[in-house]
């Protein structure tokens, strides 16, 4: 076996183990069982035919939220509004399935995606064009239409969206034409992810634009002097970037929670970065990265009833996977890794004045 194509998966796979070790230290700590917690993850997330389809539920918008990252770090920005981008692309694609009742199955259910696509691309797309016609940073822009987006769509759920008779903020819920149900017995916008990584691998790694992505990342004036107008492509990554965090939340409202309710989508964007972090930035690892967190998101609630664990805990645990695999360093040190088992450390943005 080659052993340079496993050294890339060293890393996160290292920072995950001891990132649940530190988990299961601090469940022991507060008086409860670590294999009592083992054992209510695994029969909340793959004890069965449900339990698997709720992991697999749970993991699809971080999918989308995953590539949104990727497909920015790539041109070398830093996309941190996925999360405003994923509410937006869920609040219009929930209007859609509500508001144009009577579609055909096969208008209504493409209209709505194609819906939450627009919307997520369009503030992605202003912090695009605002980084490269006046140098605007995208992280500060983005940090900014987050709170906008936020405001926005709690407002239209709890007022000209909400659904009426109700004191909860939500919308009415979606039609039958426009819900996303299961091929095979997996859910149907799990199977569209999987669809969606393979041609974002594609893209990036086969075709001239992923080229162009990855030459303006590594260095935007060297692009320059090849040609490649650097301007351009960064307002389509980050267009790109938004879209696919836009068609998550629109996966979301139309497969998972069947209209749009606030809290139901808090901070899947934000695991979008952890997501692509423990990727490496790689959209063949983006799955599996996804499945991991929506294991430990779809157990909470069985965590807490069966083991008498805080669901904090799966936060914990996320935190310093996340901190182990952007400071590779420390993990290096905890375990004693010689610098030729790791790769190269992730760049995930440029520095404010290039």
């Amino acid at each position: 076996m080659n052993l340079d194509r496993l050294r890339p998966a060293i890393l996160p796979v290292a920072a995950v183990v001891v990132a649940l070790t530190i988990g299961a230290v601090i469940v022991a700590v507060d008086g409860s069982s670590p294999l009592g917690a083992a054992t209510a993850i695994w029969v909340a997330a793959f004890s069965g035919p449900d339990a698997i389809g709720a992991t697999l539920e749970k993991a699809t918008p971080l999918v989308f939220a995953g590539l949104a990252v990727i497909v920015g770090v790539k041109a070398g920005l830093f996309n941190i509004g996925a999360q405003g981008q994923l509410l937006v692309g869920a609040i219009t694609s929930a209007y859609a399935g509500y508001r144009f009742a009577g579609l055909s199955p096969l208008v209504h259910l493409p209209l709505c995606l194609l819906i939450g696509v627009v919307f997520g691309a369009l503030p992605a797309w202003l912090a695009g064009v605002l980084r490269a016609k006046r140098g605007v940073h995208e992280v500060i822009v983005t940090i900014m239409l987050n709170t906008i987006i936020f405001n926005l769509t709690d407002w239209l759920a709890g007022g000209p969206w909400m659904e009426p008779g109700q004191v909860i903020s939500r919308t009415p819920p979606i039609v039958g034409s426009a819900r996303m149900g299961r091929v095979a017995g997996l859910p149907t916008g799990f199977v569209l992810a999987m669809l969606v990584t393979v041609a974002v691998w594609f893209m990036l790694e086969h075709t001239t634009f992923g080229f162009r992505l990855a030459t303006v990342g590594a260095n935007r004036h060297a692009a320059h002097y090849a040609g490649i107008s650097v301007g351009a492509v960064t307002v389509a990554a980050m267009t790109l970037s938004g879209a696919l965090a836009g068609l998550g939340g629109a996966v979301e409202s139309l497969g998972v929670v069947g209209r749009f309710e606030p809290g139901f989508n808090a901070g899947l964007g934000f695991d979008g970065i952890t997501i692509a972090l423990l990727a490496r930035v790689s959209p063949r690892a983006v799955v599996p990265a996804a499945l991991f967190i929506g294991a430990l998101r779809a157990s909470s609630s069985e965590l807490q009833a069966g083991a008498h664990v805080a669901p904090a805990i799966v936060d914990v645990v996320l935190g310093v996977a996340l901190l182990l695999v952007a400071a590779p360093l420390l993990l290096r040190w905890l375990l004693r890794m010689p610098p030729s088992l790791s790769t190269a450390e992730v760049q995930f943005t440029r520095g404010w004045g290039s």
